[in-house]
């Protein structure tokens, strides 16, 4: 099972305390929940033997991903990493996607191909991810960058999540100058969940704050408690609109703590179990439902159904990816997809 921190205390329900739209926060828990069902739905097929390839978790960093997730419209391009789920899931990917992809579907939107974690669906602005950390950033200025050069670029903003280990990455660094000097509409969203696979951050930076980097690219820069659903919706959300209205490329920094392994390969031994008791290292999924229940939004048994409801849409969506038949490599359709497009595009013409 993943290993789960220490939970604070839910913060008393004051008028002042209450966040705000109550709509918003529930509608982000639903999609923190699902996205949260399916990976421990995934936890568990990989260790039965039923998942090829690796399995990577975004346990504790459901609330950052998801914020992300709602606060991104229709049109706006998103590059998600591993960890990303629930923002995946918010932006509008079904939840199939993920299930045929990890089984190996051919249904699946690449086609039972590159892994298991490079799902996308690049029409529909929802990019599929490199594993080269840092690459991500220079890709989703590039399409803000290509859309500026057709017209396109009014109210749309990229967006792109990250690791702590991987702003080190020369990709990184070359990707946020190119996005700060173009001033693309671009959010970049860090989170700081204490350690780069093993590395921790004391070895990773030497700054007093990651979110210093933010006025040297260029960026303007927020800082957040990633285990804060409320937090999260605000700060991103702010973000996300300040980049919209044109005004420059924006830097997230969510501290919190990665709660599994790099992958469900790690039993993450080396973290240090100070970290799992402090504040950053708290499950905000668990946080989000104590404040619900603390705001009188929700009761235990209805949050007890959500729950359910979730447990059988995965249910629903791993077993509709298993009843696929499996890939014929002699009669698949072996081309890219762009250029399946082109073709059906000329053929219309």
């Amino acid at each position: 099972m993943p290993v789960t921190a220490l939970v604070p205390a839910a913060p008393p329900a004051s008028a002042s305390a209450v966040p705000s739209p109550p709509a918003l926060y529930l509608e982000t828990f639903r999609w923190m929940l699902l996205a949260r069902t399916f990976e421990e739905k995934l936890a568990s097929l990989y260790r039965a033997g039923k998942i090829q390839g690796g399995v990577f978790l975004g346990t504790g960093q459901e609330a950052l991903s998801a914020s992300l997730g709602v606060s991104l419209q229709k049109g706006d391009v998103f590059g998600p990493l591993i960890r990303d789920m629930a923002g995946r899931l918010a932006f509008g990917e079904p939840l199939t996607d993920g299930a045929r992809t990890y089984l190996g579907s051919p249904l699946g939107p690449m086609r039972a191909r590159d892994g298991n974690i490079h799902r996308g669906r690049p029409q529909d602005g929802l990019f599929a991810m490199i594993s080269h950390l840092g690459t991500m950033v220079s890709v989703v200025a590039g399409a803000l960058f290509a859309r500026r050069l057709r017209g396109q670029l009014d109210g749309v903003v990229g967006a792109t999540c990250i690791g702590d280990g991987g702003t080190s990455t020369g990709s990184f660094h070359e990707g946020m100058n190119v996005a700060a000097v173009e001033r693309l509409p671009l959010v970049v969203v860090v989170a700081n969940n204490q350690y780069a696979y093993s590395t921790p951050i004391s070895r990773q930076y030497a700054c007093a704050d990651l979110l210093d980097r933010a006025a040297g690219y260029g960026f303007a820069g927020h800082s957040v408690d990633g285990t804060d659903l409320a937090a999260c919706l605000k700060v991103v959300g702010n973000a996300v609109a300040a980049a919209r209205a044109g005004q420059g490329p924006q830097m997230i920094v969510a501290t919190l703590l990665r709660l599994t392994g790099h992958g469900e390969h790690d039993d993450a031994a080396y973290v240090d179990p100070q970290l799992r008791a402090a504040a950053f290292g708290g499950d905000c999924v668990k946080l989000a439902r104590q404040q619900i229940a603390a705001f009188g939004w929700a009761t235990s048994a209805e949050l007890d159904d959500w729950r359910a409801k979730c447990v059988k849409e995965v249910d629903a969506a791993f077993a509709t990816a298993a009843s696929d038949a499996p890939p014929d490599v002699a009669r698949a359709d072996w081309s890219a997809l762009s250029t399946r497009r082109l073709l059906s595009t000329d053929s219309e013409e």
